[in-house]
């Protein structure tokens, strides 16, 4: 018993804490002048041929926070007009916008043509407010996502990884486990089903907070998976709410796609944390694999 105590406690003692992680390290960012902002995107959330997109959003939700007079992102939606790559970016922000409860802005990112030209990746529009600041009544339907207990969930390091070309790199930094009746694509056989659902968390053990939901909202594997199609789903659009600060501890996610047409499809997200609370919701549309 003492042993283990002592294992918790060395464990306890090296778990990341926000700020001092490799996902605050690796979204900072620098301001060159007032607005505008350098930052170094990691190859270390790529995903098949690109940059994470929930990663993008909470790069550009911390310029944001800068920029802003209010701390919190409350909804944040975002274009993606072309493919972020790992390498160094220049951000550039507008402020759109100041209340005594909100303040509203936009800002881009740009990265750098063989030619030197600057190339637009994506554009989002936004509005901070402090969630600490909200009441606490709360009136809703919604439940949290029925998910089987922790142990009973899989992640990649739990059996071969399915073949899917590409980088996968985002998945060391993360720790997802999956509901297994979410995962027969995993194994060749998909369900036909677009849910995708399960536990999430980083990998160094940092806390979620609202900026850091920005990823998680984007970070569980498309539910194109799931309809029997492989390959990369690129986001066209994605706007994320943010309901309130996440407790410690796991999240569950839960991501749902109900129509597929014309190439496009749309998954909506619902982020819960530990104290059952609904502290995220997203939908996006994305351009189905070919």
């Amino acid at each position: 018993m003492a042993q283990a105590a002592e294992v918790a406690q060395t464990a306890q003692a090296v778990q990341a804490t926000i700020g001092d992680s490799e996902f605050d390290r690796d979204t900072a960012v620098t301001p060159r002048e007032p607005g505008v902002y350098d930052a170094e995107l990691s190859a270390g959330w790529t995903i098949i041929h690109a940059v994470n997109g929930g990663y993008l959003l909470a790069l550009l939700g911390r310029a944001l926070g800068d920029a802003l007079p209010h701390p919190d992102p409350f909804t944040v939606s975002a274009h993606y007009l072309t493919a972020s790559q790992p390498g160094p970016a220049v951000i550039r922000t507008e402020v759109v916008r100041t209340g005594r409860t909100l303040s509203t802005g936009q800002a881009s990112l740009f990265q750098y043509a063989e030619d030197g030209t600057e190339v637009e990746r994506i554009r989002v529009l936004a509005s901070y407010g402090d969630l600490d600041t909200l009441p606490d009544d709360v009136r809703t339907t919604a439940e949290p996502p029925a998910i089987p207990p922790f142990e009973h969930c899989f992640g990649p390091s739990d059996g071969p990884a399915p073949k899917i070309p590409g980088s996968s790199a985002i998945t060391d930094r993360l720790n997802i486990k999956l509901d297994p009746a979410t995962l027969g694509w995993a194994i060749g056989a998909p369900s036909g089903k677009g849910e995708m659902r399960g536990w999430f968390g980083l990998a160094d053990g940092r806390d979620a907070d609202p900026l850091s939901l920005l990823l998680t909202v984007d970070a569980l594997p498309p539910t194109s998976f799931e309809l029997g199609l492989k390959g990369w789903t690129p986001t066209v659009e994605l706007t994320t709410h943010i309901r309130c600060r996440p407790a410690p501890g796991p999240l569950r996610v839960s991501i749902t796609t109900r129509n597929l047409a014309g190439g496009f499809l749309e998954e909506d997200a619902e982020v819960w944390d530990s104290a059952d609370r609904l502290v995220a919701q997203s939908r996006q549309l994305a351009k189905a694999p070919r």
